[in-house]
């Protein structure tokens, strides 16, 4: 049906040629995705095939006071979603945050990762791989950081299992996410490996990254930022706009957020961060699917002296601020309002982020122990 279609076709009208073709072959119209404002070259690295756009509806939450090393003052954060009554719930949030004073934000770590996977010839071999690469990091770094001008190797991690050798690589990656980055210094690298020690390399990722899926290691060790956020909201700023108590909030995060996560044997020990950075992620540019890392936050709740202690703590948040989709009209104008975009500012907009995702936490924490969240989604999200 498209088999004379250029499927990398840049233009406009190779994009409404496509377009064409698909409504013809499925008997449909496409009036809405084929109007759009942008010029399709643009897009020309995001997407193959390309027939028009999406829209999704975007909206903003805030403002939301900040605290970080990189985002200090209040903010009007972007989110996209077509879930009612998410914004309304990350709003009160933000409210509550912004009268306690604002969210204190940390990064502790910042490395992107790939991990190849190499058959050895046995368990011996594979540490004497294992220690090649240790012995040599200096060359092999050299070569991986050969392939680009941003990223820098910090680390490689050795994991061994039978005939198969892991070799997690750790970038710094700038203001970029990084994951191209990664692959394409880590596979120079590998190939420098498997000429000098014999070792066959299998796959440039061997899931020990992991990227795309929620996993021990990610959560443990990180990948992205590693990122803090905490804020202790006074008594009456709960009771009066978040509608609950400092007690039921500490149960309900308890009972809920570590004792049923635990019991569900649960990656993400939280509400549903997942929510607030999905919606960030779209309309920033970002990866959606990395969403899936970025799920296994965990929250914390204590009673403090009376007052509301709300922590969250996000070991995968993979975000830039350049390159992939932050390149895209709307995408980098939803990042101008926070002022994220271009270089030097991917730790802020991480900050930022973290910030937003306990908003939501505090807020639908609040709602849960106040038996609201029903009310809340048939007024708002029905």
């Amino acid at each position: 049906m498209t088999g004379g279609l250029k499927n990398r076709g840049k233009s406009k009208a190779d994009v409404d040629e496509r377009r064409m073709a698909v409504e013809e072959y499925a008997a449909t119209k496409l009036p809405h995705i084929g109007s759009y404002s942008f010029d399709p070259l643009l897009a020309e690295k995001n997407v193959e095939n390309m027939i028009g756009c999406l829209q999704v509806p975007l909206g903003f939450a805030g403002p939301l006071a900040v605290k970080g090393d990189h985002a200090k003052g209040e903010f009007l954060v972007p989110m996209a979603t077509t879930e009612g009554a998410l914004l309304a719930s990350v709003n009160r949030g933000c409210s509550a945050i912004t009268a306690a004073g604002g969210a204190n934000v940390v990064i502790i770590k910042d490395e992107m990762t790939r991990a190849p996977v190499f058959r050895t010839k046995g368990v011996r071999d594979g540490q004497r791989v294992a220690k090649w690469v240790d012995d040599n990091y200096d060359v092999v770094k050299r070569t991986a950081e050969a392939t680009t001008s941003h990223g820098k190797l910090l680390s490689i991690k050795p994991f061994a299992s039978g005939r198969s050798l892991f070799l997690r690589f750790s970038y710094d990656t700038g203001d970029a996410m990084g994951m191209n980055m990664a692959t394409i210094a880590t596979e120079a690298a590998s190939r420098l490996i498997e000429k000098e020690t014999g070792a066959v390399l299998i796959s440039v990722s061997g899931n020990m990254c992991i990227d795309k899926k929620p996993a021990a290691i990610d959560s443990i060790l990180g990948r992205g930022k590693l990122v803090l956020a905490d804020v202790t909201v006074p008594r009456a700023v709960v009771e009066e706009r978040l509608k609950t108590t400092v007690a039921k909030a500490v149960e309900t995060n308890y009972r809920k957020n570590l004792v049923g996560s635990a019991l569900a044997s649960s990656l993400g020990f939280n509400a549903h961060v997942a929510n607030i950075i999905a919606a960030v992620y779209l309309a920033t540019g970002q990866d959606p699917a990395q969403v899936a890392e970025a799920s296994m936050a965990m929250t914390n709740c204590e009673d403090a002296d009376g007052d509301l202690y709300v922590s969250v703590r996000l070991p995968c948040l993979e975000l830039g601020t350049v390159g992939g989709g932050t390149r895209l009209p709307c995408q980098k104008e939803a990042l101008s309002m926070i002022d994220c975009v271009g270089a030097g500012k991917v730790k802020r907009l991480a900050e930022i982020v973290a910030a937003l995702a306990l908003a939501g936490e505090l807020s639908t924490l609040a709602a849960q122990s106040a038996g609201e969240l029903g009310k809340a989604h048939q007024s708002l999200g029905r």
